[in-house]
């Protein structure tokens, strides 16, 4: 009878325990989707009241002071002392060297996750992979004085120009500055490729670097257009190491060694200084290099939504 009481009261004080528990467990988990839920919803609203206020300053010369928003994307001078602002040079100046240095970036990049990733044995990605790694850490502003530097001079030396401050510097600055991202996300779509996919092709007689160019990268695609996306994405949106390396000129290019001022370089330069309608035009640049990421974004999505299905 004793025995009896004794478990009895065992198992309440277990029960109490075990509802204690769930208690604390419910709490900690009540707790901890309030943490995650508040955590999105701050990145959610930065970005709303990000967009919101450059849209707003961006858009208000032309919503309230009369001033033509085609004027703005297609007018060529930028004179904000006699109140002219065009931008048509500095998008083509982005999208020139943001597709010159995708020229060059891109294979570069592709050729050295391929590398890393099926033929590079392990003492040379043990060497290879931590300087990607340390490329991808450099400041960017370091990248402009190396252009400043090394590579400003030589295009002057070389090309006998009167100054190397162009868009060719612009375009081997962000050719370099794009290669650890395109690396590093091709090479984790290429190790993503199953492995029977690989012993496939090389069982019906194919040789390796064919098993590469005519399986692998394909099946990787999906993966390596979206680190192409980003690659763009980072030579569009770059600005202190365009600075150093372009000139600044707001023209339009007509050739590769011309001086240039892409978009970025355009805000940096004269947000210090700039007031009223003039601050508000540079904040209409930043409306149009917006779009162009969210444009960059979509592609993205697009591209990912393809490589899922």
């Amino acid at each position: 009878m004793i025995n009896q009481q004794i478990t009895g009261k065992n198992q309440i004080v277990t029960k109490d325990k075990n509802k204690k528990n769930n208690n604390r467990k419910y709490l900690i988990e009540n707790i901890s989707s309030k943490v995650f839920m508040i955590s999105a919803s701050i990145s959610v609203i930065s970005l709303l009241l990000i967009i919101g206020f450059v849209f707003y300053k961006g858009l208000t010369p032309f919503l309230f002071k009369g001033y033509s928003f085609i004027d703005f994307l297609t007018g060529t001078d930028w004179l904000p002392n006699s109140d002219k602002f065009g931008v048509a040079p500095m998008i083509v100046a982005s999208i020139v060297a943001t597709m010159g240095s995708l020229i060059i970036g891109v294979p570069i990049g592709i050729f050295t996750a391929a590398f890393l990733a099926e033929i590079a044995p392990k003492p040379v990605q043990k060497i290879i992979s931590p300087a990607v790694e340390l490329l991808a850490g450099i400041p960017s502003v370091l990248y402009g004085l190396f252009g400043l530097a090394f590579i400003v001079p030589n295009i002057q030396k070389l090309l006998n120009l009167p100054k190397g401050q162009s868009l060719l510097a612009v375009i081997l600055v962000l050719a370099i500055m794009m290669l650890p991202t395109i690396i590093s996300v091709s090479q984790t779509a290429i190790k993503a490729v199953p492995k029977a996919y690989k012993e496939g092709s090389l069982a019906l007689g194919a040789s390796k670097i064919e098993t590469i160019f005519k399986v692998v990268l394909p099946a990787a695609k999906s993966g390596i257009l979206a680190a192409v996306v980003l690659g763009i994405g980072r030579a569009i949106g770059e600005t202190m190491a365009v600075i150093l390396v372009a000139g600044n000129s707001p023209v339009i290019p007509t050739s590769i060694v011309d001086s240039v001022r892409p978009l970025t370089t355009n805000i940096a330069l004269e947000m210090g200084y700039a007031y009223g309608t003039h601050q508000e035009m540079l904040f209409a640049t930043g409306v149009v290099l917006f779009m162009f990421i969210l444009i960059l974004n979509l592609v993205l999505r697009k591209l990912t939504s393809k490589g899922e299905q």
